[in-house]
This record gives structure tokens, C-alpha cells and sequence, in this order.
């Protein structure tokens, strides 16, 4: 019941997290650099939970670790954009913060989850 209940509340923060990405996202300079800065943030933020959700109906064991791989990747693809977002003086750092602080927090999980996955912990 309680691995249930955690998987709920993983995907509950996964939304949460891409709601509050869309929102700041919209609130982004509208200067050209930040506009596409901003598309490639959105595509990687949003596929996060994309093909977390797509691993949870995955055929095999193979099929959901690729998934969570590509959670992960994404994750650090984001990290990236917001890195760059606030390196380049588009947005302030106490704006990036909380998603730079969540996505490490989010990508541990998903290392975690496919270490343990490939039976490796």
C-alpha cells in the first residue's frame, strides 16, 4: 500500500512540477533567445512526466527502465536550460532555484529507481 502511495505522490510532484514549469515559462522575457530557450525547456520539462507516465503501462522490464532513462535525461537536459536562462541574465537566480533544487531531487529518484531497476542496489 505504501509503495502505492508513493508512486501517487512521485507523480503528483511530477505534475506539480510541470504546472509551475509552464507557468514560468510563460512569464520569460519575450526576446527571441528566451523564446526558444523556453520551447527547449518545455519539451524536455514536460517529457519528464511524459514517459514516466509512458513507463507505467510499459510491456516489459526493459520497456520501463528506457523509460525512466529517458525521465532522467531529461531531467538533466532541463537543468541545463534554467542553467542557462539565469547564466544568461534572461531570469534571476532566485527564479531558477527551486526547479534547479526539485530537478536534482527528481533525478536522484529516477537514478535510484533504475539502478535498483537493473538490480544493481
Amino acid at each position: 500500500m505504501t509503495d502505492q502511495k508513493s508512486k501517487m505522490e512521485f507523480k503528483r510532484r511530477l505534475y506539480d512540477f510541470t504546472l509551475k514549469l509552464i507557468e514560468f515559462i510563460d512569464k520569460l522575457p519575450n526576446d527571441n533567445v528566451s523564446k526558444r530557450i523556453g520551447d527547449q525547456l518545455l519539451r524536455s520539462g514536460t517529457s519528464i512526466i511524459g514517459n514516466y507516465i509512458e513507463g507505467q503501462s510499459s510491456s516489459s522490464r526493459k520497456d520501463f527502465t528506457n523509460f525512466f532513462n529517458h525521465s532522467l535525461k531529461s531531467v538533466n537536459e532541463s537543468k541545463l536550460w534554467f542553467a542557462i536562462l539565469r547564466d544568461s541574465k534572461r531570469t534571476k537566480e532566485n527564479e531558477v532555484s527551486w526547479f534547479l533544487k526539485e530537478l536534482d531531487e527528481i533525478g536522484k529518484i529516477f537514478a535510484s529507481s533504475i539502478l535498483t531497476l537493473k538490480g544493481r542496489k
